[in-house]
């Protein structure tokens, strides 16, 4: 089976995600889906991070990693 172009053209880390170097500096992943994962300082962080995410949305750990700070409610009148 042969690959999309656009898609064998990138390095594909764990076959799985692709790591770039956006033109401010900082670095992305994003999965062979489409999918816009992480953003960060560094290559080896933006990996490290993408994995781990992955790792926790296969497991299904991912909500004991998340939580919401605050809200956006307004009590009182306007």
């Amino acid at each position: 089976m042969s690959e999309h172009p656009e898609i064998s053209e990138h390095e594909w880390i764990d076959d799985c995600f692709r790591v770039w170097e956006t033109r401010f500096g900082l670095w992305s992943s994003e999965t062979k889906q489409g999918r816009k994962m992480m953003t960060g300082p560094t290559r080896e962080v933006v990996v490290d991070m993408t994995r781990w995410h992955l790792k926790c949305e296969q497991d299904g750990t991912l909500d004991k990693y998340s939580w919401v700070v605050g809200d956006a409610f307004v009590s009182g009148k306007l």
